[in-house]
């Protein structure tokens, strides 16, 4: 019995220490989700006249929300594949943040048939450690792309 009751005091002792260190944390984020989040839009040209369907980037905080990219000149999956992924880089580092800091992406292809060649683009793109990533055929791409794609990352 005596055991148990020394069992049941270091586990009260490592519960309270362990809820103050969790208080402690609370208040350095409370501190900090007291600090307003900015949302910014991030545009490729000039503030239009009128308000748009969509941004091309928005960031929340250090979140960095990229809408697709397509590729609206001819050319085959690879070809198309390059043009996004070099525009993609581009509004990465445009809004201060990299490939590397992309944590997420969607890739939607006009055919399933191109993912090998996609792939062989793709690979490498993000550094040593890929984002997530979801692909699906989409029928209906805008303006003839072969692909298209958006991203989540980090400032």
């Amino acid at each position: 019995m005596t055991t148990t009751v020394t069992t049941k005091k270091t586990n009260r002792r490592s519960l309270l220490t362990g809820a103050a260190v969790v208080a402690a944390a609370g208040a350095v984020a409370s501190k900090a989700a007291d600090a307003p989040v900015q949302k910014k839009v991030y545009r490729t040209g000039p503030k239009p006249a009128t308000p748009p369907a969509y941004s091309t980037g928005v960031s929340l905080g250090n979140l960095l929300f990229l809408s697709g990219i397509i590729c609206r000149t001819p050319g085959d999956i690879k070809a198309h594949t390059e043009f996004v992924m070099g525009e993609m880089k581009k509004q990465l580092e445009a809004a201060g943040s990299s490939m590397e800091k992309v944590v997420r992406c969607t890739v939607f292809l006009a055919d399933i048939k191109d993912l090998a060649a996609v792939n062989e683009i793709y690979t490498g793109k993000f550094g040593e450690d890929p984002p997530t990533r979801s692909t699906i055929a989409a029928a209906g791409i805008p303006a003839n792309s072969l692909i298209e794609i958006d991203a989540i990352a980090y400032i």
